[in-house]
């Protein structure tokens, strides 16, 4: 870690470390009666205040210290958004240990690697996870014991897996008398790992320091803008990215919080955002497109949400349209990733733009947005050259900031930063304004005689035509452009759309020739663990595929 000069004078200020601890004692303290709601696993509605679970993630602090947790040892998760998971979060976190977060929708194979890297010592798991628990309890080296997050009646009579633990049974033979040790600021706080690299996943591991920063800067008016007036349900899993920060955010701000558990559909959803009057969300555009297409078929509107965060893959501008016109929700852009937390970007206009057109206001919220405080961003070329902000250069994303990893975690990789900035591996442009807008990843870019081809660009074109669920574009090699767009589409259910229907669409919205060389309709499109579109997935598949000649 960089060392820098001190002042032989310092600041006559109080030194308290920034501790993930001190969210959960000023959320009891400030807002101990707010409300967290949670459908839980078994199906039914949970609910207690931020003083209950501060007192029940006290307990399982003191159970993780009579297992013999010590700080540093990394504790695994294996759940859904849900009271329990929080408690595991700051329990773990507050005490010293590590929170590994692992996502649930990998392979039982990639699970045990990412378990066995970590050297996880327990591992926190829902009940319907049990399978996956005993398909890799077999390859876990240093797991010690399993914790399932159920009562006492819920625990199976007959398990291949030993030393299996009942939570409940944990938290009620602990005692809720425990002080949240103090400690260095810079301590690792929690382990997220992300499959976007190359190779096998790579950890991110997080600090409480970056983490208490983050949460601050996702708060504020331009980003996430939390606040005790929310009523907050993360659709984004706990297990991806921390669920973008929110479960620190939430209580930093005193927001009540709503689970939704593993009923991610459509319906599920909806109903309980009108039952408890959510406010705002956060998740990925497949979730919503669940969503639209429940309230849509059902002629439903919503009676308090107003606001969601869109990340994880470029949000449709169809899909923004769709939210702000036919439901009055606002629909904030966001970009970040694992790497950084994940915040980064968030898409919110100034006051200068109140006088703008509809269309033009649009034209910016379609981008990634501006800079949130702390993270800094620029965009080079291939020799590591700065290039212009004018919204029109392409240029490879690089950012830093005290949220951003400066090496992956046992240092996988090697040294990852270019002259102290992250790359990110996406492509971008940034206008004068610093609004930032992700054409692709460096990976996903297609080149087409010598220029590139923004493949998000396409795809939005293309899923905002009424018969268009989801489109993916891929380069093709091509004889003598080296390569030429095909584009991947799911249509709507009950509409029909030709080829020459859908390439006549993109007439007059874009370069002639960026116009797809051919249309591909399929059934589904393959999916990753966080809900984003697998391009490599469809480049595999049709890697052998003749595009038609002219």
């Amino acid at each position: 870690m960089m060392q820098y000069p001190q002042s032989p004078l310092t600041g006559r200020m109080m030194s308290q470390p920034l501790l993930i601890s001190s969210l959960i004692k000023h959320a009891d303290r400030y807002y101990g009666d707010t409300e967290v709601v949670s459908r839980r696993v078994e199906g039914d509605m949970h609910r207690y205040t931020y003083r209950d679970c501060h007192q029940r993630a006290r307990k399982l602090a003191n159970a993780l210290k009579h297992l013999g947790v010590a700080m540093g040892d990394r504790v695994a998760t294996l759940a859904w958004n849900g009271y329990r998971h929080l408690e595991a979060y700051y329990a773990v976190s507050g005490s010293g240990a590590v929170l590994h977060t692992v996502n649930p929708r990998l392979h039982p194979e990639q699970i045990a690697y990412i378990a066995n890297h970590a050297e996880d010592q327990y591992l926190f798991f829902d009940l319907n996870f049990l399978p996956v628990i005993e398909a890799i309890a077999p390859l876990a080296k240093t797991i010690k014991g399993y914790v399932m997050m159920c009562d006492r009646d819920r625990m199976p009579v007959d398990s291949k897996v030993a030393n299996l633990l009942c939570y409940e049974d944990l938290i009620a033979s602990s005692s809720d008398q425990f002080d949240w040790p103090l400690f260095d600021e810079n301590s690792a706080s929690s382990l997220c790992y992300t499959s976007g690299t190359t190779g096998n996943p790579k950890g991110a591991l997080y600090s409480h320091r970056s983490t208490m920063l983050h949460s601050y800067a996702s708060a504020l008016p331009d980003a996430l803008n939390v606040s005790a007036r929310d009523v907050v349900l993360p659709v984004v899993p706990m297990f991806h990215v921390n669920a973008w920060g929110l479960p620190y955010s939430v209580m930093l701000t005193g927001a009540k919080l709503v689970f939704p558990g593993p009923a991610l559909d459509g319906k599920s959803i909806y109903e309980l955002f009108e039952q408890e009057g959510v406010t705002f969300s956060a998740g990925v555009p497949t979730v919503w497109l669940g969503l639209l297409t429940y309230t849509a078929q059902n002629n439903l509107k919503f009676s308090t949400f107003r606001r969601t965060v869109i990340g994880g893959s470029a949000c449709p501008p169809a899909m923004m349209k769709t939210f702000r016109h036919d439901y009055g929700v606002e629909v904030v852009h966001a970009w970040g990733m694992t790497e950084m937390s994940p915040l980064g970007t968030c898409c919110t206009l100034t006051g200068k733009h109140a006088h703008l057109s509809d269309d033009e206001k649009q034209a910016r919220l379609e981008k990634q947005g501006r800079a949130i405080f702390g993270v800094d961003m620029k965009i080079v070329d291939d020799d590591g050259q700065e290039l212009a902000w004018d919204g029109k250069t392409y240029g490879n994303l690089l950012v830093k900031g005290p949220w951003v990893i400066e090496a992956y975690f046992k240092n996988e990789g090697g040294n990852v930063l270019q002259d102290g900035w992250f790359p990110t591996g996406d492509v971008a442009v940034i206008d004068a304004e610093g609004y930032m807008q992700i054409t692709d990843r460096s990976k996903d870019v297609i080149k087409s005689g010598g220029e590139w081809i923004g493949s998000i660009d396409l795809e939005n074109i293309a899923v905002a035509h009424p018969a268009v669920l989801q489109a993916a574009c891929i380069g093709i090699a091509h004889p003598k452009w080296d390569e030429r767009p095909l584009l991947v589409v799911v249509k709507k259910p009950g509409m029909e759309i030709t080829k020459a229907e859908l390439l006549k669409f993109y007439e007059g919205k874009i370069a002639k020739w960026w116009t797809p060389d051919d249309v591909v309709f399929t059934d589904s499109l393959p999916l990753g663990a966080t809900g984003k579109i697998l391009k490599n997935k469809i480049r595999e598949a049709y890697r052998d595929y003749k595009l038609p000649t002219a």
